[in-house]
């Protein structure tokens, strides 16, 4: 498998530490950004966790026209560059249209395309050109075998920096499932995998003009991606998700983050000397 670099000091892949790519769902002000990458940072480091923090500038496929977004690219990147500055952490945020990617190489570590947009070859194209690394997130349409068009088009694009991501499948209307068959079954094309924890939990438009969310399966999940095998961790962390303006029904509260970790990293190393193949 190719160990997918993040920073100099930082790589995801066999033979690395489990990473956590964490933080709130979308940036909602300066000093809350700075104060969760902060708590965030402080969990990994008691756990010997490589830690990249996330959250969204933008987020651009929000239910209602009403939703709130965040910030502008502009505020959104000031504030990651932050992050950067003062916490000293690698920062991974998504993209939506082709003309951010070199804007937003400039500030993060790792470009993000979302899952509606995996399948956006200019989107794509334009990431993979920036020479960062592209965590692509499985669309809840697609199977996992689908996902090795995904990587043809990052590796034609001139880049082998890339994660995929798992993040449950559409199970009829407002609901996800997660088939953890997709884990090894996308780390064949020879990239490291993530499983999205938080987002397998949500509940797409499930709340009218917002999505819902069942916070309480989280760590079940968690624990279940572990014992399948996995590289990194996506989790989506707020100090108190439940008046979060985005996605607060499936992110986990910052209390609760240390605990779920711990849970992982217990099945992850228990199982480190089994074979994963019969």
């Amino acid at each position: 498998m190719i160990q997918t670099q993040i920073t100099n000091s930082i790589s995801i892949g066999d033979g690395c530490p489990l990473a956590l790519i964490g933080g709130p769902c979308v940036i909602e002000s300066g000093d809350f950004t700075l104060f969760m990458a902060e708590q965030i940072a402080k969990v990994c480091d008691r756990l010997g966790i490589s830690f990249i923090f996330k959250s969204s500038f933008d987020k651009a496929n929000r239910t209602s026209i009403n939703s709130f977004r965040g910030q502008s690219l502009e505020t959104g990147l000031q504030i990651l560059q932050r992050v950067k500055e003062e916490v000293g952490v690698p920062v991974l945020t998504d993209i939506h249209e082709s003309y951010q990617a070199a804007l937003v190489a400039e500030v993060v570590d790792v470009l993000q395309i979302p899952a509606f947009l995996c399948r956006q070859t200019d989107l794509l194209l334009a990431a993979a050109a920036t020479g960062k690394a592209v965590n692509v997130k499985k669309g809840q349409f697609l199977g996992p075998w689908d996902m090795k068009n995904v990587v043809r088009k990052l590796e034609s694009g001139g880049t082998k920096r890339i994660l995929l991501t798992e993040r449950g499948t559409s199970f009829g209307y407002n609901t996800l499932v997660v088939d953890f068959r997709s884990l090894p079954q996308m780390r064949e094309f020879g990239y490291p995998v993530v499983f999205d924890a938080t987002h397998s939990v949500q509940m797409p438009g499930g709340q009218g003009d917002k999505s819902g969310g069942q916070r309480q399966f989280v760590p079940y999940l968690a624990r279940a991606a572990a014992a399948i095998g996995i590289d990194a961790l996506f989790m989506e962390v707020h100090e108190n998700p439940d008046i979060a303006p985005s996605d607060g029904p499936n992110m986990i509260p910052l209390a609760q983050l240390e605990s779920v970790l711990k849970q992982v990293l217990s099945v992850r190393n228990s199982l480190q000397a089994v074979p994963t193949t019969v």
